[in-house]
């Protein structure tokens, strides 16, 4: 008896699912009214069937849905591989060193390093092969120079670096400097390389220019090719001892740039009152040339020996140039006190400028120059007999200069990178 409740309650379930079909059914039925009524009557293997019927579609639900997650698992397996695509992007960021990651200009400028040297077709910049390697320490510097020669704008920097890639590229500036040979005639006497060793260690290259050296002008600039050639050997001599391809340390970008040097205009007896047609065409290629090929390399420009009444050139110079470029520049009249300006290189420096040492053509270097150098000194000695005046070193600019009265400024004081 007790299991025949047991077996009642069962069957009202079994029929409790019918009313739950009926709706369904319902359904179905506004086509085909007349089956309503013979639903109540089904029998247990009708519903079977129905239930059996009904399966497949659950199944194909259900398979659709397995399905899906298939599907799904096999996108999973693109994403991430898209995410990996995502994560090596982050992660190269990540990779980046701090001096990258900390200043996006200079990011974005290494990035177009690749597209610059394709364009340039040449990837040498002042003894330094540039690679797409962002621990270079040497290629991240000299972008840094360009980057900050325009003032951080990186379209403008990429111009110039292409430019002067191009150029030497067509110069073989490098060649210039070590297998060049230069006219004595022309040029001996007019330019110097000097280094000096501080107590800390530290070296100071500096190149000269002594302009009241210039004996002929017509001889001297009359070739301009054959000048900014002499002149370009020349500061790649200095940009060498610089050792740009030695550093090892990445270059502060507001902070103070150890790779760079000082520059010594000497206009002892040059008359500014007028400018030569070729001296003007010689200064005018050479800045042009300078700015390009060699920013922020300048650490100082001192004008020695620049008459007084000239000191409102400088003034008038802040008006045209950068506050970064004018700072730099230090007009000093009388050329003996220059050593002050480096006092603990005072027994370096040579005794015509306020210094200890003897005279630039006895300690300096300078480029290659043809075997008509010898001949020059012989030409000197006149000028170093008089020696009344106690500095034998600073006579003889004065005395050179005399020769030619008429010698002028082959750059003005306005040159910035000359």
């Amino acid at each position: 008896m007790s299991d025949q409740p047991a077996a009642a309650p069962t069957a009202e379930p079994v029929s409790a699912p019918a009313p739950a079909a009926a709706p369904a059914a319902e359904k179905a039925p506004e086509s085909q009214p007349e089956q309503k009524p013979e639903e109540p009557a089904a029998s247990t293997e009708q519903k079977t069937e129905q239930s059996s019927n009904d399966t497949p579609a659950t199944e194909n639900k259900d398979t659709t849905t397995m399905e899906t997650p298939a599907a799904e698992e096999s996108k999973p397996a693109e994403t991430p591989a898209n995410d990996n695509k995502e994560n090596d992007g982050k992660e190269a960021q990540a990779e980046k060193p701090a001096y990258l990651k900390n200043n996006a200009a200079l990011s974005q400028f290494f990035d177009r390093l690749p597209e610059i040297l394709k364009n340039a077709e040449y990837s040498e910049m002042w003894g330094v092969t540039l690679q797409e390697d962002s621990a270079h320490v040497p290629t991240i510097n000299i972008l840094i120079k360009y980057l900050r020669a325009n003032e951080g704008n990186v379209k403008l920097a990429e111009e110039q670096l292409v430019k002067a890639l191009k150029w030497r590229k067509t110069m073989d500036s490098v060649a210039l400097a070590e297998s060049g040979v230069y006219d004595a005639g022309k040029f001996a006497g007019l330019g110097y390389l000097t280094n000096y060793t501080g107590a800390d260690g530290k070296e100071t290259v500096v190149t000269w220019n002594i302009y009241g050296a210039v004996k002929d002008l017509g001889h001297a600039f009359g070739d301009l090719d054959e000048f900014i050639k002499w002149r370009v050997a020349l500061m790649e001599l200095a940009v060498k001892d610089l050792k740009l391809a030695e550093a090892t340390t990445v270059i502060d970008y507001d902070g103070e740039d150890p790779y760079q040097m000082i520059q010594v205009h000497d206009y002892l007896n040059v008359s500014f009152l007028r400018m030569n047609p070729k001296v003007k065409a010689a200064t005018k290629k050479t800045i042009d040339v300078f700015t390009t090929g060699y920013p922020e390399l300048l650490r100082e420009k001192f004008f020695v020996n620049v008459p007084a009444i000239m000191g409102w050139m400088f003034t008038a110079m802040k008006v045209f140039l950068s506050k970064n470029t004018t700072r730099k520049f230090h007009p000093i009249t009388n050329g003996a006190n220059l050593a002050r300006e480096f006092p603990g290189l005072v027994d370096q420096f040579p005794a015509a400028y306020g210094g200890k040492s003897s005279d630039l053509q006895g300690t300096a270097r300078t480029v290659n120059l043809t075997s008509e150098a010898p001949k020059e000194a012989p030409k000197e000695e006149p000028k170093d007999a008089p020696k009344e005046a106690g500095e034998a070193p600073k006579e003889q600019p004065q005395e050179e200069s005399k020769e030619s009265t008429k010698t002028e400024t082959t750059e003005t004081p306005a040159t910035t990178a000359a």
